[in-house]
């Protein structure tokens, strides 16, 4: 049995500044995909994007994220609560993200990108899928870090104990996560993106896989506490997921019907 190592969630200690472990995993995140996405658009130069591009979309996707994420964890999770304090809604040092909010955010942000560039939106969102898992894996990591996400019990031989929570052996799904929606869902897209696809292929796919994986892990992922199971015994991760695998078909079926590539401009 394993005992969570209780890191310290602060990172470095600036004089008052306490920057986090979760704050740098983002950044992570962030810059990551961009390295990896100037790289993209450097070995891939059908695709139409320059390096300027993706700096700009780094901004776009930055502002879909945090805006997203937060809004969405709101609405989502707790919304009597911040709707009886909406003041809180800014407090984002409190926590409280979202990932299918930071999704819904990020793919309104590629849409005024890909209007004000004169792209597709499925283009864009071609682009930039296989550069998503990064960040996801990152913020699973900052997650382990600061011991939240925890598991449901389990008798398995790597179960993990968390102390801040109970005495009882849990699944690690944090680490779960890292390893399905960070890195087998980036090593399937990297793949499966590198050569060319009907437009929406790429973004079919990793609808697909992240709402597949999210689904299955939820299985070994303790409910929020504030919400337990809901209908049909799944957990809200599960109902949020379960769309995201639909579209994600739906697209696929759309695409190979069409069969036109993300490098044909609109």
């Amino acid at each position: 049995m394993l005992v969570h190592p209780q890191f310290d969630p602060v990172a470095i200690h600036l004089g008052p500044l306490a920057v986090r472990w979760y704050g740098l995993m983002y950044l992570v995140g962030f810059l990551g995909g961009l390295w990896l996405g100037k790289r993209r658009a450097r070995t891939h130069l059908e695709l139409g994007f320059t390096a300027r591009m993706v700096d700009d979309l780094l901004f776009y996707v930055v502002l879909g994220v945090i805006l997203g994420g937060r809004l969405g964890y709101v609405l989502f999770y707790k919304p009597a609560e911040y709707f009886a304090e909406p003041w809180r809604i800014l407090y984002l040092w409190e926590g409280g993200m979202s990932f299918h909010g930071g999704f819904l955010g990020v793919i309104f942000a590629l849409w005024l990108f890909a209007r004000r560039n004169g792209l597709s939106w499925l283009a864009v969102t071609d682009f930039i899928a296989p550069l998503v898992p990064i960040g996801l894996g990152a913020g699973r990591i900052g997650n382990f870090i600061n011991g939240e996400l925890w598991g449901r019990p389990t008798a398995v031989p790597w179960a993990m104990v968390f102390p801040q929570v109970d005495t009882i052996p849990r699944h690690p799904s944090q680490l779960y996560e890292f390893a399905l929606e960070g890195v087998a869902l980036f090593a399937l897209l990297w793949w499966f993106s590198a050569k060319p696809r009907p437009r929406g292929a790429v973004s079919a796919l990793f609808l697909m896989g992240y709402g597949l994986l999210r689904f299955l892990v939820e299985f070994a992922r303790e409910p929020d506490a504030f919400l337990g199971f809901l209908a049909l015994g799944l957990t809200m991760g599960q109902w949020l997921s379960a769309p995201m695998f639909l579209a994600g078909v739906a697209l696929w079926l759309w695409a190979y019907r069409g069969h036109s590539t993300s490098t044909d401009r609109p």
